[in-house]
């Protein structure tokens, strides 16, 4: 598809929509879906705040600046925050996704509206609205050739995530249509990211959302210089999409179509459990078995009917996903989180430790869980979870979970999230009048004058975990 030059492009159409958001006229029900997004994101940096790679990421900073880094003493350059925030967010595979149309969101989102709107003074209110612009920015261009990038062999969150920030930053800095779409034109030539870390968990999935953020916040800058950028973005002969979703038939009446109306950021879903989103209701299913009495030693097999989307990246091969090499690989092991779920009861935080993937009894389970495709399967549309258990005196047990649990159809209550919130504090090792003022700060983002109080959420002391 081509235009001319005075032919309104997909993107100049997207970007005036952004560009002309209001506080007054969004829904309260998606100014609240953001608040919690930034909610949950915040006390996820928390939880990582002590680790190895967020050590190395604040570490690889050349310079100091004006951003905060929560719960890190050092502030950063506007850039370097919003990689730092966003690997931090993501960085133990318990933030946010979305149904339907799986990607991660507010990781690559939320850091690059921070980021902008602490170092160029915008108001809580232009900070929130940067976050609802970019989100739903996401979460619309991520429907336009849902699943083909996987295919490619790229992580949507570093490709479409860069696009996504740069609309989070451009929208806070309260720029034009132009502006925003010469964002776009930039961001797209910025997009990265690769599969190759689902053959030994290797932590490059965790750059990509702070990578993405860090490139939207960029191109936001180069872009509001008048860069020439273009404007064809996602129609022209070389487009985006084009490249990173080659086998798609791309749907861009996601992009032009009900803007206003429907709002897509109204299904992110958040989540239980601290691993791959779509092995939840499997979890859910192993606890019940757990429940029910059933122990390990009764079982001869678990067969599980699974999404063929599933299994190249969960399933598969499945000798590795039964026993996986590291703490984090676990987190994409759906045999291997099945297990801890059964014996744990739970798989959180402190389930995916690289001792856990060592201990026998856990790794006996795994081996004994296999797969089968099931072509009626509603992946990506609904996640689900089915069990045949074959025991070893000859019953055959089946457990189903028709949805996630977090998800559209049973969302996490605002209680519920908080509750996740203090809990991924404790786990980072704030104390709780700490993590009460940073809640509070989130909740009421909105009628912050300007973000100066983030200051006040850089390191802080701790108490021993």
């Amino acid at each position: 598809m081509s235009r001319n030059a005075t032919e309104t492009t997909i993107a100049e159409h997207f970007a005036e929509f952004l560009a002309g958001l209001e506080p007054t006229k969004i829904p309260a029900s998606v100014t609240d879906t953001a608040t919690l997004d930034l909610i949950d994101a915040a006390g996820l940096c928390l939880a990582a705040r002590s680790t190895t790679y967020m050590k190395q990421i604040v570490d690889s900073a050349d310079a100091p600046g004006d951003c905060t880094v929560l719960g890190h003493k050092q502030a950063l350059g506007v850039q370097d925050a919003a990689l730092a925030n966003g690997v931090a967010i993501h960085g133990e595979d318990f933030d946010d996704t979305l149904e339907g149309a799986p990607i991660r969101v507010g990781a690559m989102v939320i850091p690059a509206a921070l980021a902008v709107s602490e170092r160029y003074q915008c108001t809580g209110e232009r900070a929130l609205l940067g976050i609802v612009a970019g989100l739903e920015a996401v979460c619309r261009l991520n429907h336009v050739a849902a699943g083909h990038m996987h295919r490619a062999g790229f992580h949507p969150v570093g490709v479409i995530g860069a696009l996504g920030a740069a609309a989070a930053a451009g929208v806070a800095l309260g720029f034009d249509r132009k502006r925003l779409t010469a964002s776009f034109g930039i961001a797209a030539s910025m997009s990265s990211g690769i599969l190759e870390y689902l053959t030994d968990g290797a932590w490059t999935k965790r750059l990509h959302p702070g990578w993405a953020a860090q490139s939207g916040v960029k191109a936001a800058l180069i872009a509001n210089t008048g860069f020439f950028a273009p404007r064809t973005v996602f129609d022209g002969e070389h487009n985006f999409f084009k490249t990173f979703a080659p086998t798609a038939t791309a749907d861009y009446s996601h992009l032009t179509n009900a803007l206003g109306e429907r709002w897509y950021l109204e299904r992110i879903v958040f989540k239980p459990y601290a691993c791959g989103t779509m092995i939840h209701p499997y979890i859910d299913c192993a606890r019940r078995l757990r429940n029910d009495g059933i122990k390990a030693s009764d079982i001869e097999r678990i067969i599980c009917d699974t999404g063929e989307g599933l299994v190249h990246r969960l399933w598969e091969p499945l000798a590795a996903k039964q026993r996986p090499p590291s703490g984090y690989a676990a987190k994409f092991s759906m045999p291997f989180c099945m297990a801890l779920g059964f014996y744990k009861d739970d798989a959180g935080l402190s389930q995916f430790s690289d001792e856990h993937v060592q201990m026998p009894h856990l790794l006996a389970l795994a081996e004994k869980i296999a797969y089968r495709i099931d072509p009626e399967n509603e992946y990506p549309r609904n996640y689900s979870g089915h069990l045949e258990v074959r025991l070893k005196c000859g019953d055959v047990l089946t457990y189903h979970q028709p949805h996630m649990r977090g998800g559209v159809h049973e969302p996490l209550t605002p209680d519920e999230l908080e509750a996740k919130f203090f809990a991924n504090a404790q786990f980072g090792g704030w104390r709780k009048s700490d993590a009460q003022a940073l809640l509070a700060f989130c909740q009421n983002l909105r009628q912050a004058p300007d973000l100066s109080g983030l200051s006040a959420f850089r390191g802080l002391s701790v108490p021993p975990i």
